[in-house]
């Protein structure tokens, strides 16, 4: 190669060099808000769109959201189908297609956790005190076994081709185990369509990751579960294009004659949880399933939850009790992606 050549192209080099040490770096963008009776959080690179505007069109789809999913709005789609539905049963009745996917993705759910999801559950959140309405005293077993009779995913059947449903039985729906990941779910869509690629969308701890920033992947925290002041990580991981959710006992409980009693309702007996799994994360694509997924083993407990998670090829991180600490294990599929060892 001759001299001439060899300092034409240390000069495209040189050149090259300062233009891309010059290039400004794509602006963190930011907006939070209030829903679903939680915070979210949106962080962003590119587009073209300007965070006011991202603003007010994620507040307005998730206006939308709740006036379909809510228990607590009176004239939301959900409240007006429960209030109605001893009138409905054996009627076909059409749904907005926003319901209609929520409950195809919590029926996938009940089927393949053996129906540790379930969302006709609301009865029995409602009489535990965990609902709109207010608790009044423990309940006695005779109330608990008459409302189970009106719980089960059985009595509820999908036509996604109409977008109707049919109920078997008078059901209340309770959707606060798959809604939040679905909505999550659906602003990740709403930045996609405005050409916004490299996003975290998180609202109540569930989380959806696509592209990346910069400086490199998005890096997000599993809280401890723990109720102090602050907030402390139990693990960093990096999820990259998937959603992140978890399900926990260690927020929203009350306690009575010193018994513990999570705002988790075991579909299967009636009863507020009573194990020693503290919180358990799910990683998918999406925020549905997996906020779906972490509520169904939440429920499941330890041992049967891990065994679901390995016939059902999860990737699950879970933190157990463990005296007057906590322990960690992990599905095989966790460890795949994460690069992990060890139940």
């Amino acid at each position: 190669m001759n001299k001439h050549l060899l300092a034409v192209i240390a000069v495209l080099v040189s050149t090259f060099l300062v233009a891309s040490c010059s290039e400004p770096q794509p602006e963190l963008r930011r907006i939070s808000g209030f829903t679903m009776g939680s915070q979210y959080h949106i962080s962003w690179f590119g587009g073209e769109a300007t965070p006011t505007e991202v603003h007010e069109q994620v507040e307005d789809r998730l206006a939308h959201l709740i006036a379909v999913f809510s228990t607590y709005e009176r004239n939301s789609e959900l409240s007006r189908l429960n209030e109605t539905s001893e009138t409905l049963v054996g009627k076909a009745v059409n749904v907005s297609p926003e319901l209609m996917s929520v409950l195809q993705d919590a029926s996938y759910i009940n089927r393949y956790s053996m129906g540790r999801l379930d969302v006709t559950v609301g009865p029995l959140v409602n009489l535990w005190g965990f609902g709109p309405e207010e608790r009044e005293g423990l309940p006695s077993q005779a109330e608990v076994d008459q409302l189970l009779d009106n719980v089960g995913m059985d009595k509820l059947s999908l036509d996604k081709e109409k977008n109707e449903i049919k109920m078997s039985a008078p059901l209340y729906i309770d959707l606060s185990a798959v809604a939040k990941g679905w909505a999550v779910d659906d602003i990740g869509l709403l930045l996609e369509a405005m050409e916004i690629n490299d996003y975290l969308v998180e609202i109540g701890g569930e989380v959806r990751i696509r592209g990346a920033k910069p400086s490199g992947d998005w890096r997000i925290a599993i809280e401890r579960p723990v109720m102090e002041v602050g907030y402390s990580a139990q693990k960093i991981i990096a999820p990259g294009d998937n959603a992140v959710a978890t399900s926990g006992d260690y927020r929203n409980y009350f306690e009575e004659n010193g018994q513990r009693y999570s705002h988790t309702i075991d579909p299967l007996t009636g009863y507020p949880i009573r194990h020693g799994l503290a919180s358990v994360s799910v990683i998918l694509p999406t925020c549905s399933l997996a906020d779906a997924w972490a509520t169904a083993l939440n429920v499941a407990g330890p041992e049967a939850a891990m065994a679901l998670a390995e016939a059902n090829d999860l990737p699950a991180y879970f933190i157990i009790r463990d005296g007057d600490g906590f322990k960690e294990a992990s599905s095989s599929a966790f460890n795949r992606m994460f690069g992990t060892t060890g139940h």
